[in-house]
């Protein structure tokens, strides 16, 4: 099986307007802003008031090294003080699948997340009785950090139900979003039809690995080293995760 997961060696540096390095695997595409060009540039600032902080929502079954690799990488461009990893407690779009055990797929998260000192993990929707929304998520989040900036970080191909979501006429009020893509990946127009400036796309080589197929190679028994974490692969079989 290939994946698309680059080491730092590929990733070349050009400067910035600020004479400072920025790396070209990070190029984000402001989809939505015709005017923008499409030319990246890595968002620096001071660290003060207010946090900027990132919220990535996921199944995570399991999380695997893309989920961390988008994370790290929205981190740097938009010089995010944290990312919060936030397991869905009953994702409402996948309500017609198994879906593994939530206490299961937070500590997968917690494990996969623990190396990284800017990543945290919150409970907030698993703990949420009932089917998870992330306008909840939001909420909730905000609560938590009121005057912070937020940046939600979700797949690209999310946006589209994004548009269905529960309460999607405030959900832009939250925070900003940011759509991680997989390479080659070809928006049909639905990121261009989110409001104006709320949502940019950031392409992520490393998204080209699959919670499906990491689930799939489980079940049978094939090696997942070096697609999850190491613990992440320890936990899975020592839990027997997976298996038909």
């Amino acid at each position: 099986m290939t994946t698309a997961v680059t080491d730092d060696s590929s990733a070349q540096a050009a400067p910035d307007c600020h004479g400072r390095s920025q790396r070209r695997m990070s190029e984000l595409s402001l989809q939505n802003d015709p005017d923008s060009g499409g030319v990246s540039k890595r968002i620096n600032r001071q660290r003060h008031h207010p946090p900027r902080i990132g919220i990535m929502g996921g199944t995570f079954d399991p999380i695997h090294n893309g989920h961390l690799v988008a994370a790290s990488e929205v981190a740097w461009v938009y010089d995010l003080d944290e990312v919060i990893f936030v397991p869905t407690g009953r994702p409402v779009f996948k309500q017609d699948k198994v879906v593994t055990n939530a206490e299961d797929r937070y500590l997968m998260t917690v494990i996969a997340t623990a190396p990284n000192p800017k990543f945290t993990v919150s409970r907030v929707d698993i703990d949420r009785p009932g089917i998870t929304y992330t306008i909840d998520t939001l909420r909730d989040i905000r609560g938590q950090y009121p005057d912070a900036e937020l940046f939600f970080i979700t797949g690209a191909d999310a946006v589209a139900e994004i548009l269905r979501w529960k309460d999607v006429d405030s959900i832009w009020d939250y925070a900003h979003f940011v759509a991680v893509t997989r390479p080659g990946y070809s928006d049909s127009g639905t990121i261009r039809r989110a409001p104006k400036g709320k949502v940019d796309a950031l392409e992520i080589p490393a998204l080209a690995i699959s919670s499906t197929d990491i689930r799939h190679r489980a079940s049978l028994r094939e090696p997942v080293w070096y697609l999850v974490p190491d613990g992440v692969v320890q936990y899975i079989a020592k839990h027997g995760l997976y298996r038909v």
